[in-house]
């Protein structure tokens, strides 16, 4: 008896340490004075062969908070058996009747340039415009602009800003926010993903991962500021690694800018 109470205390612990964080969902909400009076919800990471978050709860929430726009910033899968269920959580996503818009992260490039091509496809099928290093005027009032992956090398900073009219506000989308370090350019606000916000909320992990410059700094989630404008790094709706979580709940973000 007492053996079954402890193992009943052992599977209860580890649920809610390592499990409920990846099935309770946070909104997170940001306000930033940036005068461009928009909304735009951001979705990163959903990771969907380790997503315990579904396109349907992605769905209801996007139906709940009705934002002007929103932008997914990169890793929907690594692995060509999964696009059938990026392609669920694309409609789901690009059928709300909001604009959206996306990037590529570094799981996605892990796709042979063949599959590659059919994520872009049915995310662009779905009503998700995706931003290979280019941008796009929105509403004559900003620039979206899109940065490729930076730890795959796929950045192109300059071909991604080179429409960006002088004293255009340049909202910039990337996955990696490493390419901060690099951006010679300045911007109205950019959002990010990829730490995932450690994951695992272990002091020093990413003395021991390496996620670049920003996370050995200290700097994985949350607003922060560059030279060039500030930024915002999401902890992503998915997992990568062990399917799990500690202390650090699944999150979508409303942005208020």
């Amino acid at each position: 008896m007492l053996l079954a109470l402890v193992l009943l205390i052992i599977l209860v612990v580890f649920y809610a340490a390592l499990i409920l964080p990846t099935q309770w969902l946070k909104i997170e909400h940001v306000h930033y004075s940036s005068e461009l009076g928009i909304r735009m919800l951001q979705i990163s990471d959903i990771h969907v062969e380790k997503a315990r978050i579904t396109s349907a709860k992605l769905r209801r929430v996007i139906d709940q908070l009705k934002p002007d726009y929103i932008v997914v910033t990169g890793d929907f899968t690594q692995k060509a058996k999964h696009l059938p269920k990026v392609k669920r959580y694309a409609e789901a996503i690009g059928g709300a009747g909001i604009p959206v818009f996306a990037v590529l992260g570094n799981h996605d490039h892990r796709l042979d340039r063949d599959n590659l091509k059919r994520l872009v496809d049915l995310l662009n099928a779905s009503g998700i415009q995706v931003l290979q290093n280019r941008s796009v005027l929105i509403d004559n009032k900003f620039r979206l602009v899109g940065i490729d992956d930076y730890g795959s090398k796929k950045s192109k900073i300059k071909a991604a800003f080179q429409k960006v009219e002088p004293h255009m506000p340049a909202v910039v989308l990337t996955h990696d926010p490493n390419v901060v370090l690099e951006l010679p350019y300045a911007y109205h606000y950019l959002v990010a993903g990829h730490f995932h916000g450690m994951q695992f909320n272990v002091p020093f992990l990413f003395r021991y991962i390496n996620k670049g410059r920003l996370a050995a700094a200290g700097i994985y989630k949350g607003l922060h500021r560059s030279k060039q404008g500030p930024y915002y790094i999401s902890k992503g709706v998915g997992q990568a690694g062990p399917n799990a979580r500690f202390l650090v709940r699944s999150e979508v973000t409303l942005h208020e800018l």
